[in-house]
């Protein structure tokens, strides 16, 4: 599994970073926004034996619900912005914008 950013992505994480700091994703899985990225301070989200660290984006830990992540294991993603304001705690909802995931399967 490889986690990358669009330039978009890392030009908003690059914003928040400079308002709240190092950074710190997490994606769950679950269902509504649980679907979606997740972006808080760092060490704000409290993980735990059931999330795995499956890479970095943009500098910043990337953490997936192990569950998810037995799922998706063979999955690239590219972590993109779009606009609009989802219903989620995630850092980026006050800015007008929400994290995406974009996958593909991962070339053999």
């Amino acid at each position: 599994m490889n986690v990358t950013a669009t330039e978009s992505c890392k030009e908003l994480i690059e914003l928040l970073r400079s308002k709240h700091g190092e950074l710190m994703f997490h994606l769950s899985g679950g269902c509504c926004d649980g679907s979606s990225p997740m972006c808080y301070p760092l060490g704000e989200f409290k993980v735990g034996g059931q999330d795995v660290l499956v890479g970095e984006l943009s500098g910043c830990p990337f953490y997936m619900g192990k569950p998810q992540y037995k799922l998706w294991q063979h999955t690239d993603l590219t972590i993109d912005v779009v606009d609009g304001r989802g219903a989620s705690f995630s850092l980026e909802i006050p800015e007008g914008k929400r994290f995406i995931v974009r996958s593909e399967v991962c070339a053999v």
